[in-house]
């Protein structure tokens, strides 16, 4: 049975998350619902690089998808997006060794957040609109706090949705980059790292900007890794401006310039 790698952007607006759940809408369950349709089969896989959680988006979540066929992997590609929503998009499709797996395989992951500094008509469901001033500054002190491997227990929202690579459900990440980019109106949040518990990004997000509001300070940030704290849980950021950026496997280039996803054109207007 031949075994696709899928690289595929979504908008995760109307979708109760990736994952296949029952009397719910996802993403894995339109794309399987496609392959069954193209291909007539039921005995297939799809399995993804990773979980992304309800109205939260994608610009390259992989999956791998094993099914019997002998459309080339590019006529597969074109014809599942024939059957696809709109709002999903299989970007790429490649032919590779089972040994190939999409979660397993995967060395990174970089996640996108989108804050937006003035009010916009068009963007609502990609970004999280921040009224306030943010001391940019006192954000990226903060973020230090945060690099390494470190225990994000206060950051996780620990349930059977958690999406961990170890047995022992371990909270300790090893966060590799934490970027912040000024691109006009938009604050761009990256979180580069190992793995991600469920809801962590959009909690160190949270603490982000409640620091660059001067409700916090980055020994806050501190303190949160040291001990058992709910804070991060009361600020964390909406699912709209969260994006699965990149997933990185072995040999890919990881010096990938971070961007924005719907970029905010014109200038800043008030609330």
């Amino acid at each position: 049975m031949p075994r696709f790698k899928l690289t595929i952007e979504y908008a995760g607006t109307r979708y109760s998350g990736w994952q296949i759940q029952k009397n719910a809408r996802t993403i894995q369950g339109e794309i399987d619902a496609s392959v069954r349709k193209l291909t007539g089969r039921r005995d297939f896989e799809l399995y993804g690089s990773g979980r992304t959680d309800a109205g939260v988006h994608a610009l390259g979540q992989v999956a791998h998808l094993d099914v019997v066929t002998t459309l080339p992997a590019e006529t597969l590609r074109r014809r599942l997006n024939d059957e696809l929503p709109a709002d999903i998009n299989i970007l790429a499709a490649l032919k590779v060794p089972h040994r190939f797996h999409a979660r397993r395989d995967a060395v990174a992951r970089r996640y996108l957040y989108q804050v937006a500094r003035r009010r916009t008509a068009f963007a609502k469901a990609y970004v999280w609109w921040v009224r306030d001033d943010l001391d940019l500054t006192a954000m990226r002190v903060g973020a230090r706090a945060f690099l390494g491997m470190r225990d994000f227990r206060s950051f996780a929202a620990i349930d059977d949705r958690e999406e961990l690579d170890e047995p022992a459900r371990s909270t300790m990440v090893l966060l590799e980059r934490l970027d912040l980019v000024e691109d006009g109106d938009l604050l761009l949040v990256g979180v580069e790292g190992s793995h991600f518990l469920w809801r962590m990004v959009r909690r160190l997000v949270g603490v982000l900007v409640e620091i660059g509001r001067g409700g916090l300070t980055a020994a806050d940030a501190a303190r949160f890794l040291a001990e058992s704290s709910d804070a991060p849980a009361r600020l964390t950021a909406p699912a709209s401006g969260l994006f699965l950026d990149r997933v990185f496997y072995r040999d890919d280039a990881r010096d990938v310039p971070l961007r924005a996803a719907t970029p905010l054109v014109g200038g800043r207007q008030g609330g």
